[in-house]
């Protein structure tokens, strides 16, 4: 009986914390899809082939809340990794969940690219937006646009490279650039990256009137040292830590297969304790 009950009692203890994070997320796009975008520092194939594994590792988180992923652009590293790559994440609470995520992630391991087994530090940055709705009051005039089609890259079937399908726009004013190659269509293409303009410029909306940059578009500017919100290290040790909050675990294999939970619960709970709170 004894141990029935403290089972009953750790699934319960589950639940509630699970409860407990759900009420965390009421700021008011929370239960948006989101898009995250990632981008390699300085480092070359090294940072690229780090950026591939953060990808790896929020395709796997997704995967196990049952959120659908859809990479919405994608450029292959010259020889190994992702030079940037943009994916929607579909799911209630996607964004509420992922601006956890929003910062530069530092990679400390014993480089595979380096013939001389010397250790190496990567950099990528990793941007988190809410899909905005159609329906909120963000201005785009058609005279403001640029749209430039080409041939889409990467992995995709028969029609990659064979039509001008993939969609790149530039909203003028701001500079803000946008592109997706996910679909076949170039109308569909257009209409996803219509969807993420809106995002982009509605972030931009929202920084002119908060005046808190650093809050809206994450913590850190530079996708180098002293600007990481959490390290990997691979090597000399087994450890990855959140700087921000300070969690951290031994069990880097679990956290590369998408168990990132501990962290969010953490930057969430660790928001709401902040005195000066905007989110």
């Amino acid at each position: 009986m004894v141990a029935d009950i403290e089972a009953g009692i750790a699934g319960l203890k589950k639940k509630l914390e699970g409860f407990e994070l759900g009420l965390l997320l009421n700021q008011p796009y929370d239960r948006l899809n989101a898009i995250l975008e990632l981008h390699p520092g300085a480092g070359g194939t090294e940072s690229q082939d780090w950026a591939e594994m953060l990808l790896r590792m929020y395709r796997r988180w997704a995967e196990k809340r049952g959120y659908k992923v859809e990479v919405l652009d994608y450029l292959p590293g010259d020889e190994a990794g992702v030079k940037s790559v943009t994916l929607q994440i579909t799911g209630f609470n996607a964004y509420g969940y992922l601006k956890a995520e929003k910062g530069v992630h530092r990679l400390v391991r014993i480089s595979p690219f380096d013939a001389s087994g010397r250790r190496h530090t990567s950099f990528v940055s990793c941007d988190i937006m809410p899909e905005i709705e159609d329906d909120t009051e963000v201005e785009i005039r058609t005279e403001d646009l640029k749209i430039d089609t080409y041939r889409a890259s990467g992995a995709g079937g028969q029609h990659i490279n064979t039509t001008d399908s993939a969609v790149r726009i530039t909203h003028i004013p701001t500079g803000v650039v946008v592109s997706c190659q996910q679909e076949r269509s170039q109308i569909k293409n257009r209409e996803k990256a219509m969807k993420m303009l809106r995002s982009k410029l509605y972030e931009k909306k929202i920084e002119a009137q908060m005046k808190h940059l650093a809050e809206i578009r994450g913590e850190q500017s530079d996708i180098g040292w002293g600007s990481q919100i959490r390290s990997y290290v691979f090597h000399p040790y087994s450890m990855v830590k959140d700087h921000r909050t300070s969690a951290e675990t031994g069990n880097i294999g679990a956290v590369m297969d998408g168990d990132l939970d501990s962290f969010i619960d953490a930057y969430l709970r660790h928001q709401i304790r902040k005195p000066d709170n905007a989110e």
